[in-house]
């Protein structure tokens, strides 16, 4: 990774009939760094990523990539970036060699040099053992792991992952995860969406947090936890209704913050040592069961909690 620039963002907007997608965002990433957005649902990520793939035109502002604007030379940015779209976008009837022979056609690529990267593809999405096999008949792991080598064929200098994991067995999760960092490794540069934190703790050189089409916090993982200032985290889940006590918990000195989410009670503390046995002796004089509870450490979902008020998957 170097200090020079891929991917810089400047005051990028998007609106639709009155409603704010994205709001005037700016960030920048470095060559050869992961970078990840990560967000709920709804934060305005994949609205971000089609602006950058050249498939949506902003509202207001630009980003260069490579030093290629976005809104006036958007064939030469294409030029520069591979795409995995959250939809996965394969042709069902044909087998992995076949997809990928077309799409690299439709990149330029032909004879031996079509040939080369096909091999090359299959082997870095670990599809060679099934590279005849139509791809209707793969999993949904193994399509998005073709849909990523599709991407790949061109040998992008950036590529932009969409959530590429959602809805996918762990051990392909796994295969996704894995094949990015090998990807980094050979020296290209990423940028990758997901809204798990999990997912951009490991592989993240950087992390921009996402929410209602704004940045709320970007750093390292280190930078963000720091946010917190250490905040340890407490989750309930209560058998009765909390009444008044979460009221009277917000007004202990040592919490930080306490929010109610579909019925999970999430408590930010200083030290959970001195709160817990007045969350425990509160609940019982109210008559209230205490069916679970589970102390965290820091980590981005108490950076998220803290910045926004709510838990990252609301």
């Amino acid at each position: 990774m170097t200090n020079e620039i891929a991917i810089h963002i400047k005051d990028l907007h998007k609106s639709y009939n009155g409603f704010t997608a994205v709001q005037s965002l700016n960030f920048t990433v470095r060559k050869g760094e992961i970078f990840s957005l990560l967000g709920p649902n709804g934060a305005g990520k994949s609205t971000t990523i089609s602006m950058l793939s050249c498939l949506l035109a902003p509202t207001s502002g630009d980003a260069l990539l490579l030093g290629h604007s976005i809104s006036k030379t958007p064939r030469a940015v294409k030029e520069v970036i591979g795409v995995v779209p959250q939809e996965i976008a394969v042709y069902d009837d044909l087998s992995a060699r076949q997809n990928l022979i077309f799409w690299g056609r439709m990149y330029g690529l032909k004879g031996k040099q079509l040939a080369r990267r096909v091999d090359e593809v299959l082997d870095l999405v670990a599809l060679t053992d099934r590279q005849h096999d139509r791809a209707g008949h793969y999993s949904g792991g193994m399509q998005r792991r073709l849909n990523i080598g599709i991407a790949l064929l061109h040998e992008p200098q950036i590529v932009i992952m969409d959530e590429p994991t959602v809805g996918i067995d762990p051990q392909s999760r796994r295969k996704i995860l894995d094949g990015v960092k090998e990807l980094n490794a050979r020296g290209v540069t990423v940028l990758y969406t997901t809204h798990y934190m999990e997912e951009a703790q490991e592989l993240s050189h950087r992390i921009a947090i996402m929410d209602h089409g704004r940045i709320i916090g970007e750093g390292t993982h280190s930078e963000l936890i720091r946010i917190v200032g250490g905040l340890i985290r407490i989750s309930l889940t209560l058998r009765q209704s909390p009444g008044n006590l979460i009221e009277m918990w917000r007004a202990l000195a040592s919490v930080h913050s306490v929010s109610e989410e579909n019925g999970a009670i999430s408590l930010l503390v200083k030290d959970s040592t001195s709160i817990l046995p007045v969350v425990f002796e509160s609940t019982a004089r109210a008559g209230i069961s205490v069916t679970g509870m589970d102390v965290q450490e820091p980590d981005l979902e108490a950076v998220f909690l803290h910045l926004t008020g709510k838990a990252l998957r609301d």
